[in-house]
């Protein structure tokens, strides 16, 4: 295991981060910018380095994800260079499928009305059309049903996890802070389970 709280580490990796990042933006001082944040951050979140974790590996992919916000923050509709796309597209992908396990949870946590609803139509995949004769109701009223309950776990998220999103409203990164969890505060016991990224 890498000692990340070792200041010398610090000091070897930034100067690699810094040709990295300077690669990929157009001049020195956006360059030492970036690299600043992303030492800042990856030294703030080295607790959450996971014990088969490289950290190299890791440490880049925050760079990764930095020059990539840089792009978006200063030319939301201009497309990324080919690399970080492709970079971007992996990272979305990464945190929809870890907020999906989180659902779970959550969804546990809904009323039972609420959830029976959602369940049915977001979890399984039925028509509202199919939800609401299942649950007995017209189909506006399975339609508000789902709406609420898609409400509800949208709020319980959002109460317990970051999330960002990125211009077009596609999730692109999340962070479940500690203490996130049932009977915590935050979602209404539920969300124990989001690792976060």
């Amino acid at each position: 295991m890498i000692a990340v709280h070792d200041e010398s580490l610090w000091r070897t990796y930034r100067e690699q981060l810094f040709r990295f990042v300077q690669r990929r933006v157009e001049d020195h001082a956006t360059a030492e910018d970036i690299v600043h944040d992303v030492l800042v951050r990856a030294y703030q979140k080295r607790d959450t380095l996971r014990g088969g974790q490289k950290f190299e590996p890791w440490l880049y992919q925050i760079a990764r994800n930095a020059v990539i916000d840089h792009y978006r923050a200063r030319r939301p509709t201009e497309e990324l260079p080919a690399d970080l796309a492709e970079a971007e597209g992996e990272r979305s992908d990464a945190a929809r499928r870890e907020l999906a396990e989180c659902i779970h949870p959550l969804v546990d946590a809904l009323p039972e009305h609420y959830r029976d609803a959602v369940r049915l139509s977001e979890l399984h995949g039925l028509t509202q059309q199919e939800t609401a004769r299942r649950l007995g109701l017209s189909l506006s009223g399975a339609k508000s049903r789902v709406q609420r309950a898609r409400r509800r776990l949208e709020e319980m998220l959002l109460a317990c996890c970051r999330v960002e999103f990125d211009g077009r409203g596609a999730i692109v990164d999340y962070e479940s802070p500690d203490g996130c969890g049932p009977g915590r505060g935050g979602a209404e016991d539920g969300c124990g389970s989001c690792g976060g990224a």
